[in-house]
């Protein structure tokens, strides 16, 4: 069978060897914002991310549809919205509850394999691996990550690497890198990563030169954090450059169409598995054949439009079905609103729904009655989170954190003025003068989610199913148990209607 779909490929290189048929090549980043030079950071400077942005275009207002990494990669590989597949809760259909696609949906490699494309995963260089360290016999060819809601074939993978094509074989490659996980979660992996940095950079950033959310108090703990993760937006940069640098040398280049992007914000209290700016807006850079150089876009995109974007550039048919668009399109239409979902992370449960209008963000919260900084063990085992409780705790927080991180319950609805509330911190929805505007938004939601065929929250039954398997997968009793605890908690909640 492999040599038959070998054969298959071969024979679809070879009638298309004469067309035009560029590489693809993703750079795809966990927990990290759009905290490079060229999007406005001035702390640290990111010099290749930002020679891809001279070279290409540079989109200001594209957002992930999911601020979570396993419900942000379903969508993305498939270029559907998460909440259409059925793959919008974080880390599920791993156990004994299954997850399939629906007819007609097809992961985008096995669309690129169809096509005679080789297709890889990995870290886009022999000598380093998805942290940018020395490859170790472990990480030497490993596939990079996936993380994907539903039942896949690994097939769909021909390798790590491109370099085991056939000779002038194009290939569609994902370079996935750690990103903001480079920095863990305590002071001693902040400590440890330094060496790191220090190893490329001579030096580490200093947090007293960091500028935080006015939310966010200027904590030595959580300034130390903030100027970790610049460094690992750094390393990240170094390690795209040497990417860059690779297919250069290769003579890749000028076929090669390069697209970066995240998979969601900053791992923080009000980003990664939240809705706002600092939890879905990400950077998006396209740079290759036939893309216009130096040119910035600011209309709005949503993540899951790189898949139709690569198979066009490819020549490939977008199917019907996919729900992303190719923005390089000449007919394409600027969209007039883009959305994302929240939906259980870990054993946390919630519902969050967002539209984003050119003007405004309106934001549904369908468990308004639960704090924002709800109990989950991934979250609070990060030192930041531990920190901003402590603080909490002992009255030390301003008042418009405590009303935004702490306050008990939420707004059921959210509606931000977009450019002039940059941190979405006034809330608008209860102003008169905004209650058009509210119901217009609070309409678009619901026909999307109608359209989408958004099925909502799991039923009790699956719910028990999935947290019942991640317990199984957690090695550490004491993580296990608190888990456990929590899992029982959000069931009182359900069965009090909270």
């Amino acid at each position: 069978m492999q040599k038959l779909y070998f054969l298959l490929g071969l024979f679809f290189f070879t009638n298309f060897a004469s067309a035009e048929r560029p590489n693809i090549v993703w750079f795809v980043v966990d927990d990290m914002s759009a905290n490079f030079s060229c999007y406005g950071e001035t702390t640290i400077q990111t010099p290749h991310v930002d020679r891809l942005a001279r070279e290409g275009v540079k989109f200001t207002r594209a957002y992930a549809t999911s601020p979570v990494c396993s419900t942000f990669r379903s969508a993305m590989i498939t270029g559907m919205y998460q909440t259409s597949i059925g793959s919008h809760h974080h880390r599920s259909g791993r156990g004994a509850h299954r997850i399939i696609l629906p007819n007609g949906v097809q992961p985008v490699p096995k669309l690129f394999q169809d096509a005679g494309y080789y297709t890889c995963i990995g870290s886009g260089l022999p000598d380093r691996d998805y942290r940018s360290q020395p490859v170790s016999a472990r990480t030497r060819n490993r596939l990079g990550k996936t993380d994907y809601n539903f039942d896949w074939d690994k097939s769909i993978y021909d390798s790590h690497d491109w370099s085991g094509r056939q000779p002038e074989q194009p290939f569609f490659m994902q370079v996935q890198l750690h990103g903001g996980k480079l920095r863990g979660a305590s002071a001693t992996q902040y400590e440890n990563f330094d060496q790191q940095v220090k190893a490329v950079f001579d030096e580490a950033t200093a947090p007293s030169q960091v500028m935080l959310p006015a939310y966010y108090p200027r904590d030595p703990i959580l300034l130390k954090d903030w100027s970790t993760y610049l460094d690992s937006v750094r390393i990240t940069d170094h390690h795209v450059g040497l990417v860059m640098q690779r297919l250069r040398k290769e003579k890749l280049i000028d076929n090669t169409l390069i697209i970066f992007l995240t998979d969601h914000g900053i791992s923080h209290a009000r980003g990664k598995q939240f809705l706002y700016d600092e939890g879905t807006h990400i950077p998006l850079i396209i740079r290759g054949p036939k893309v216009n150089q130096g040119t910035t876009r600011t209309d709005l995109v949503e993540h899951i439009d790189v898949a139709a974007v690569s198979l066009a550039a490819a020549n490939i048919e977008i199917p019907k079905t996919m729900q992303g668009q190719n923005l390089l399109a000449p007919d394409f239409q600027p969209k007039q609103a883009i959305f994302a979902a929240r939906d259980r992370c870990g054993e946390a449960v919630d519902q969050i729904r967002s539209v984003r209008s050119e003007r405004y963000l309106y934001i549904k919260n369908f468990y308004p009655q639960r704090p924002h900084l709800m109990p989950s063990t991934y979250k609070d085992g990060k030192l930041i989170i531990q920190r901003l409780r402590e603080l909490h705790m002992n009255q030390r927080l301003s008042q418009l954190s405590e009303k935004l991180l702490f306050a008990p319950t939420r707004a059921a609805e959210e509606l931000y003025l977009y450019g002039q509330d940059k941190w979405q911190t006034i809330n608008l929805a209860d102003d008169p003068q905004y209650s058009q505007t509210l119901a217009e938004h609070r309409q678009r939601l619901d026909q999307w989610i109608e359209e989408t065929n958004d099925p909502g929250p799991e039923t009790l039954e699956v719910y028990t199913l999935e947290t019942e398997d991640q317990m199984k997968a957690t090695k550490n009793k004491t993580t296990r148990e608190s888990y456990r605890a929590n899992t029982e908690l959000y069931k009182r909640w359900a069965q009090e209607g909270n």
